[in-house]
């Protein structure tokens, strides 16, 4: 059972919109640190000799790789130190490793150094989760991340065009010395203005027989378990699009002069999904909206793919089918991870950690195949949300034991 000083959940330790936005920031330090290179992936290779194409993908995918696999150790150490300390550490190597990324003289020393700087940045994943999970649960907690993903999504919509914009001006470098000066505003807000929300009687030590205890607490819960499997094989869809974006928008449809609206378009739909789950989770509950969500994710795929195979494949009709699938994506990655976390409240930090791994190291895996599957068309990107959204539809169904949409698990 959690203790007394869990007890006290649904509630903000700033003004509730303040502590939304800061969350959101956070968070969003990962999505500037991956869209933004979206841009100037074609000048990175040309300046680093990256001759392959899709070779240039290895920028996002060493990102992404680090990321999941550091997730592991934020949440023990958010357990163990709280939650502040672990940040402030975290936000700190990240604001490094870009100013590292940014003087790297070959393509080897610039896929290290964003390894590491996606291993920092995890910590804006892992911490902020338990965090949240500190403060609220169930319905209140999927709100709270529904609303701070609202201002998380800016970033994907803004990162492009922030990169595209120091690309006017400046060489691609400048985008991570960019990123690094946002890292150290959104350093000074978190240290300045955010309490330690980790109780010290709630605080675990670092044992591996307390850790084999935690973990078998997240491994033996059936949502834990399920949902985090579910949002890998969705999260794949979307790193797949991260991926092959700028090849489709570059080389595909010939309108690089376009990337910057098509990735606003689509991530404006999802952010605009995320306010939708908002305003709706605490009335219909978070499975009856994932599940119908996931359905009309796999359903808009399919259409998307039958639009390809008939050969009406156009620029307008991949950002309206996109947009629409990634809509339901945030209708439902949201909840699942939510639903994965809402009975982790006594092991939050390495729920976290463990879920985050898999679902990003997964996703990340995932998104790497559909990206290397580029073959000048839209069809493997569009395939891989049919496969992907259909095996997470499997997991949902042996999750819920064959039923859907119920409002609570039986």
């Amino acid at each position: 059972m959690d203790s007394p000083a869990r007890a006290s959940l649904d509630r903000s330790p700033l003004p509730f919109a303040e502590f939304v936005a800061l969350i959101a920031a956070i968070m969003a330090l990962t999505a500037l640190g991956i869209d933004s290179m979206l841009p100037a992936l074609p000048a990175i290779g040309e300046a680093l000799g990256v001759t392959e194409d899709n070779r240039r993908q290895f920028v996002i995918t060493a990102f992404l790789l680090g990321f999941s696999l550091a997730q592991l150790v934020h949440g023990p150490l958010a357990d163990r130190f709280g939650r502040k300390p672990v940040l402030v550490i975290a936000i700190a190597l990240y604001v490094v490793t870009n100013i590292v990324a940014a003087f790297s003289a070959s393509f080897t020393l610039l896929l290290i150094a964003r390894f590491v700087s996606g291993m920092a940045v995890a910590a804006g994943r892992v911490v902020t989760i338990a965090l949240v999970r500190d403060c609220f649960s169930g319905r209140a907690m999927a709100r709270v991340m529904s609303m701070a993903f609202i201002v998380f999504m800016a970033a994907p919509v803004i990162a492009p065009a922030f990169g595209q914009f120091v690309l006017l001006f400046a060489p691609w470098r400048w985008i991570f010395g960019g990123i690094a000066i946002v890292a150290s505003l959104v350093l000074t807000w978190f240290v300045v203005r955010m309490p330690e929300t980790l109780a010290p009687a709630d605080r675990i030590p670092l044992s591996i027989g307390r850790l084999a205890g935690s973990a078998r607490i997240v491994l033996s819960d059936r949502c834990s378990v399920g949902y985090t499997l579910t949002a890998a094989c969705v999260s794949g869809a979307l790193f797949g699009f991260v991926g092959s974006v700028q090849q489709i928008v570059f080389d595909t449809f010939g309108r690089p002069e376009l990337l910057v609206i098509v990735f606003a378009s689509v991530a404006g739909l999802m952010a605009a999904s995320s306010f939708l789950n908002s305003r709706i989770v605490m009335r219909f509950g978070m499975r009856v909206i994932s599940h119908g969500a996931l359905l009309a994710m796999i359903g808009f795929a399919l259409i998307h793919l039958g639009i390809e195979a008939m050969g009406w494949e156009t620029l307008g009709s991949f950002i309206v089918m996109q947009a629409l699938t990634m809509g339901c994506f945030g209708l439902a990655n949201t909840n699942f991870s939510a639903m994965a976390m809402d009975r982790m409240g006594q092991v939050a930090g390495v729920a976290s950690s463990m879920q985050g791994f898999v679902s990003s190291l997964g996703g990340a895996v995932l998104g790497a195949v559909i990206g290397q599957s580029f073959d000048g068309t839209t069809v493997p990107l569009t395939l891989g949300f049919v496969l992907c959204g259909g095996v997470g539809l499997g997991i949902v169904l042996v999750t819920e034991r064959g039923r859907l949409f119920r409002p609570q698990q039986a």
